[in-house]
């Protein structure tokens, strides 16, 4: 091939200086300009029409840049024709040159709106991926950064950045102190997660994504954060995953910077819980949000050396949980004999910080209030499931470990895939007795023929081979039945129920269901607390485990004396005699009074109170 001639590669030299843009452009039009003057201002010289070489290069430029100037000119042949030329050539600039501008500004603002450019901010929250759970997680982070002058939370999601934006000031317009800053890039990306400047956040929120396999995102995602050349990171970053074998490979993948949870593991748990006493997903809602009480860990040098059970009524509007020992140890509902040792902090439920205070008085405590009565042997249970999905399964195997010998639990569900997982979980079934049938769970006729008023216990699932708003839907119109079924027979029905949504959780008020749960509601709060706190993963594990203490809510007349005026005081130390500690309690007749449901955690210990046959005391205990 031959070599290439002048012309190619003058214009292979163009070609790349054009290449650069509106700098390159708007300097090419500034060479032009310039050309032009000099030659206007050479043929007014050369026509002899000139006023010095410095008076006509200016004359040349001003006809150039204004056309009107052309309108002050004399009557002169060769001056007018030069000066119309000029004129002419000028206006062909300039509207070049507008042209460049618009279209360098039209795209420095598309620019602008990929949300490209740097995070320049510190001791900030990042947020990685988009679903319905961030508007959870941005509300409770508000609510947790109003104390602060200007926090932020910075977002990254492979999406529009005004699209986000206008999300965001629609679903939550009041932010207080926080400003929410988004980007667009790829969550799984570490280039793209460099935007956002993790290196100098103070958390890192994995949401999880609505792709079909969203594990193998949180997985890339970690190693990008972790692993990704995002510096030595010394923020907490918090996932969950979806499926409990990909458990294992997110944790190695975040390492041991990383918090990851088991969703459907910890809705199992909990599922289990609450449907053996109603009133469970209150209590660690408010323990999980920012806006009720919530989980501190103080240390508390005036206690060091002293029992616990002293610590235990020396907050009058805090209650303590457990401790956090000097090598990492929680340990929860801990011995009320053991000493606390320096370096060891408390674990306390407040409503705040501040509210955090030594009460010096001297407690009162009503000891002819306090009864010691027994707890009576579990029995053998029957409980029915309606519906199936994803964490059935888990729920079943979490039932095994609470029910007592003898136990038997029937599922119905129409869902495709229920049929064989149960032939499958059925031999694994230590304890309980396990049946299954196939069909549909709105339709009243079943529900009638099952006589739901012989089970101990009722969970309503949402399918998940269904949108969410279908599924809340055929599950309402299940809690319906139940309800006029339960006042028809004047039979009290004890239904726990899940919803995927919570925004329908008011329209399932009308139901009179006794619990209900929201999964990916209750995720999100998780990990929000996990990321301000990374301790309280400990906590909270320790509380959804059926090993070691959990939260009971037991009969109230168990400790006190049912119709006598007592303080909480008395009551704390009832259960501490048990081995137990009291958090709170749930008057039956507020049971379906939202928002609280008739639960009050953490209550003021000196104020005096009056709790009947049926209400509970919640408590932390070993069974």
């Amino acid at each position: 091939m031959s070599d290439p001639t002048f012309k190619q590669r003058a214009r292979y030299w163009f070609d790349n200086t054009m290449s650069k843009g509106t700098k390159a452009l708007i300097g090419w039009l500034t060479v032009i300009t310039l050309a032009l003057t000099a030659i206007g201002a050479a043929f007014l010289l050369i026509a002899g029409q000139g006023n010095g070489f410095g008076g006509t290069l200016w004359t040349s430029f001003i006809h150039i840049l204004d056309a009107g100037t052309i309108t002050g000119d004399g009557e002169n042949g060769p001056y007018m024709v030069i000066m119309f030329i000029t004129t002419i050539g000028g206006l062909v600039i300039l509207s070049s040159l507008v042209g460049v501008l618009t279209t360098g500004l039209d795209a420095k603002l598309e620019d602008l709106r990929k949300g490209r450019s740097l995070v320049v901010e510190k001791d900030h929250t990042v947020i990685l991926g988009w679903s319905d759970q961030v508007f959870i997680v941005i509300s409770e982070l508000v609510e947790a950064n109003e104390s602060e002058k200007r926090a932020v939370i910075a977002i990254l999601a492979d999406r529009d950045k005004v699209e986000m934006e206008d999300e965001v000031r629609a679903k939550l317009p009041d932010l207080k102190s926080t400003h929410v800053v988004c980007r667009t890039g790829d969550p799984a990306d570490p280039d793209d997660i460099a935007i956002v400047n993790p290196g100098q956040a103070k958390s890192v929120i994995l949401l999880t994504s609505a792709e079909d396999d969203p594990d193998a995102q949180l997985v890339r995602s970690l190693l990008a954060v972790t692993q990704g050349g995002q510096g030595d990171l010394k923020c907490h970053v918090v996932g969950a995953v979806a499926e409990s074998r990909n458990l294992p490979a997110a944790r190695l993948a975040g390492g041991r910077g990383a918090h990851v949870v088991d969703a459907n593991d910890l809705m199992a748990r909990l599922m289990v819980q609450t449907c053996r006493q109603s009133g469970l997903s209150v209590v660690y809602t408010d323990l999980l949000d920012f806006g009720g009480d919530e989980i501190y860990m103080v240390e508390e040098p005036n206690l060091f050396g002293r029992p616990l059970s002293q610590a235990l009524h020396s907050y009058r509007t805090s209650s303590l949980i457990g401790v956090l020992t000097k090598e990492g140890r929680c340990i929860v509902n801990p011995p009320s004999n053991a000493a606390l040792q320096p370096g060891d902090k408390l674990i306390l439920i407040a409503s705040d910080d501040s509210a955090i205070r030594l009460d010096g008085s001297r407690p009162v405590i009503d000891e002819s209030a306090i009864v010691a009565r027994a707890e009576a042997k579990n029995r053998p249970e029957r409980t029915l499931i309606l519906g199936w999905n994803a964490k059935t399964r888990m729920v079943l195997e979490q039932l095994d470990q609470y029910v007592a010998p003898g136990s038997v639990t029937d599922v119905v569900s129409d869902h495709p895939d229920a049929a064989e997982a149960i032939r499958k979980i059925g031999p694994t079934m230590r304890v309980q007795g396990l049946n299954f049938k196939q069909d549909d769970t709105t339709d009243r006729l079943l529900l009638e023929s099952l006589n739901p008023g012989s089970y101990d216990h009722i969970i309503a699932l949402c399918s998940d081979d269904v949108a969410p708003q279908l599924a809340d839907s055929r599950t309402l119109v299940t809690l319906l039945h139940l309800r006029d079924m339960s006042q028809r027979s004047n039979t009290r029905f004890k239904v726990v129920s899940e919803m995927a949504d919570d925004r329908n959780r008011t329209l399932a008020q009308v139901t009179q269901a006794d619990d209900f749960i929201v999964s990916d509601k209750l995720i999100s709060l998780l990990l929000t607390q996990t990321a301000e706190n990374p301790h309280l993963s400990h906590v909270f594990g320790n509380l959804f485990s059926p090993e070691g203490s959990e939260i009971y809510l037991k009969p109230a007349d168990h400790y006190v004396r049912p119709g006598v005026p007592v303080n909480f005081y008395t009551v704390a130390e009832s259960a501490r005699r048990r081995g137990e500690t009291a958090i709170g309690y749930r008057v039956a007749a507020e049971a379906q009074r939202a928002p609280s449901y008739g639960v009050h955690l953490n209550p003021d210990k000196s104020v005096q109170m009056l709790l009947q046959s049926g209400d509970k005391i919640i408590v932390l205990a070993e069974d």
